[in-house]
Parts: C-alpha cells; structure tokens; sequence
C-alpha cells in the first residue's frame, strides 16, 4: 500500500525521494500520531521511526510557514544527533517555506535567541539548550502543536529526563511522540507529567 492522506507537498516529496511504500511501523505509527493523541512509538532501528518523526511534523504543520514562534520541537539527544536531523528536515523541506533551526549547547544561546526570534516553525535542540533558552526566555511556546523526541533513550540519564520535564511544565497545550527502541520503565513515569492518556504503538 503507497502512503496516503498525507499532504500534498509530502506526497511530492517522498516521490522525489523514491520512497514508495511505508514500513509496518509506519503504517501503525503514522495514523496514531495524526489523530493528535500523545504516543509512545517503539521499534527496531531501522523501521522507519525518523522519517515517521519528520513525516507527522510536516503534516502536524500542514507544509506552511506561519508566524514567528516554533509549532514544531524535536528533541535529539546531542550536538551531532541534531545536526543528522536537521540535514534529514532539510532534505524533506526542500521545496516549501517551512523553516527548520537547529539548537545545541556549543551553539551561544544569545545567537540562539536572536536567530529564534527572527521566525521559525521547526526547532531542533538538546534538552539541556531548550532548558536554558526557556529560562532565558528565548524562545515562546504558545503556538506550540507537536513535540518529538527521537531516540528517547538518552532520557533514561536524570540530567536530561529533569531538563524535559522542566521545559513540559512550562508548555499549556501540545502533542508529544516519544521515539524508542523498546519500552523503559522510566519512560513511562512521564505518563505522570505531560504524555497522559498516551497510546503506544510497536512493531
């Protein structure tokens, strides 16, 4: 079965791509995450969960760049894993208006800032900046829809875990997808905080 009832400019794109068919995990994933319930997803590398991630960002945004503030945060767990994503995103972005940025520790969070203020749809960022940038108030979260965290299992440290859930306390009405390999007990604790009535989908 080709994809389906996705957006137009995605359609398009993962036909530039040569990507034809979606994986098992996607099939299960893709519409869960549409219906704009908070999701845990869990499979095996490979499956097809970051494509999955970069797919319902783009469809939760609708392909279009709209007003200053991100709709759209991933959350990855360094410097290196955010600058893979944001080549994937711009690759999947190439040919519409939305606007990715790319965040990380080493980056000074006054050039962070002052570049966030200039207009963004998509953030992509480490807990330990999206924590500082909130503190600092450099970034705005009221037109927040979905938030993603590729690879979770980097939260299972308490350092990053207690960033999260710093930054979630702070965020009034949004999406979550939570990316995994395998279920972790620890993960699940964030039913407690911002992933309530989650639905968990697996291959």
């Amino acid at each position: 079965m080709p994809f389906k009832k996705l957006h137009p400019d995605i359609l398009d794109t993962l036909a530039r791509l040569e990507i034809k068919t979606p994986t098992p995990f996607q099939e299960k994933s893709i519409p869960a995450i549409k219906s704009g319930a908070n999701v845990f997803c869990m499979a095996a590398n490979g499956s097809g969960k970051t494509t999955t991630l970069i797919l319902t960002t783009l469809q939760k945004l609708k392909c279009e760049a709209v007003g200053s503030a991100p709709r759209a945060i991933v959350l990855v767990q360094n410097k290196e894993k955010a600058l893979a994503m944001y080549d994937l995103f711009i690759n999947y972005t190439k040919y519409n208006d939305l606007r990715v940025y790319v965040g990380y520790e080493e980056l000074h969070i006054d050039v962070q800032k002052s570049e966030i203020f200039e207009g963004i749809d998509i953030l992509i960022t480490t807990p330990k900046s999206m924590n500082k940038l909130f503190l600092l108030n450099g970034v705005s979260t009221s037109q927040l829809k979905i938030f993603s965290i590729d690879d979770a299992e980097f939260l299972l440290q308490k350092s990053d875990s207690s960033a999260l859930i710093s930054i979630t306390q702070s965020i009034l009405k949004c999406q979550y997808v939570i990316y995994t390999e395998k279920s972790h007990p620890k993960l699940q604790r964030f039913k407690n905080y911002f992933m309530e009535r989650a639905l968990r989908v697996s291959v």
